[in-house]
């Protein structure tokens, strides 16, 4: 297993590199296999949903598992110490597992000099409260390179990823039909913008004891970088499952109220006919039936039992056909407020998401 200052050598291209092929992996790999999963008539809607995400997540938690591992032990997890814990328990733990890896006593073990130097690197970051404050922004890579915080570097190389996650974003959720999936995703990109201004500019350490107590800043910025792309294109997928085309269900709605108002007209001008006919014939008990030819089987069935051609008949034809046309019309009209309700929700998350953020971390 290879340490974080062993991997660290590589530079920040490294890591760039790790995000653009975890891009690539989440988009040509991930987006299609997930397409798979949710396309209708494959599974039940919530049931796609739910694989969908189960999948997403797996896969995700999978693949970052993998890298965190290959990354290896950061310093505090080495020594067995926490973020909080003071110099004389840093020298404690170091003391004890100085004696536990030393060469010496460890002649069997060629990797013996290694670990003990491992060890002893970590405790020298540790120890020195500057280092140890680079240590937790910015990783071994910011020991090596004796980089130090700079507000204005700092947001110069801030608005280069997010500028560039925000192209990339916005050209992967063109269309109507991602309208949605493109609402996700730049909710997501403006939370971890706003999560990692308050954790880089917080001064001293931004997270309460319990939260990741050996984990540092600079690999929770990296946790979010890394698991980003998957959020993007889970957001595409699903996105695209529950999109909904209003124009369309607009027209649906306005072709069922036309049809509604014809059928309207047609028995109304029947129901008329009837009622001069039967005046007509000065109230006559035979001469009540209507002739019209738009007397049919109520909702158009061939199969349906015709209604008696009658004044009365026609009165209840129309209440038949206005209830099968509210139907329609009802429905329409429930996928129009379901969208609506869909589209304030990643906002009031947002919000939400932020309120919680500053409790938790300002308590």
């Amino acid at each position: 297993m290879s340490d974080e200052s062993g991997n660290s050598s590589t530079g920040g291209g490294g890591d760039d590199l790790a995000g653009l092929s975890g891009f690539f992996f989440y988009v040509f790999i991930v987006h299609p296999a997930t397409a798979w999963i949710l396309r209708p008539g494959r599974f039940e809607r919530k049931k796609s949903i739910m694989y969908a995400i189960g999948f997403l997540a797996l896969l995700a938690a999978v693949k970052t598992g993998m890298e965190m591992q290959a990354k290896g032990p950061n310093h505090y997890s080495l020594l067995g110490v926490n973020r909080s814990s003071s110099p004389l328990d840093i020298k404690r733990a170091y003391k004890k597992l100085s004696l536990q890896l030393h060469p010496d006593k460890n002649p069997n073990d060629p990797k013996a000099s290694s670990k003990f130097d491992r060890v002893k690197k970590a405790y020298d970051v540790l120890m020195d409260m500057e280092f140890r404050e680079v240590y937790n922004k910015f990783g071994q890579e910011g020991i090596n390179s004796n980089k130090r915080f700079d507000e204005t570097q700092f947001f110069i190389e801030l608005g280069v990823f997010y500028v560039t996650w925000g192209i990339m974003a916005y050209v992967l959720t063109l269309g109507k039909r991602s309208g949605l999936a493109r609402q996700w995703t730049f909710t997501g990109l403006i939370v971890m913008l706003v999560i990692e201004i308050s954790i880089m500019t917080s001064r001293g350490n931004p997270f309460p004891s319990w939260f990741l107590p050996q984990n540092t800043e600079y690999e929770a910025i990296w946790l979010l970088h890394t698991l980003f792309p998957a959020f993007m294109n889970g957001c595409r997928s699903i996105g695209g499952y529950l999109y909904v085309d209003l124009e369309a269900q607009t027209r649906q709605l306005l072709v069922a109220l036309q049809e509604q108002n014809k059928d309207i007209l047609l028995v109304l001008r029947d129901v008329q006919i009837g009622v001069q006919n039967i005046q007509a014939n000065g109230g006559g008990g035979g001469g009540n039936r209507l002739t019209n030819a738009t007397t049919s089987a109520v909702g158009g069935g061939g199969g349906a039992v015709p209604l008696r051609a009658t004044p009365t008949g026609k009165i209840k034809e129309l209440q038949d056909r206005l209830q099968t046309s509210n139907s329609t019309v009802q429905q329409a009209v429930t996928q129009l407020k379901s969208e609506k309700s869909n589209s304030n929700f990643g906002f009031y998350a947002m919000i939400l998401g932020y309120v919680a953020f500053s409790y938790i971390f300002s308590s």
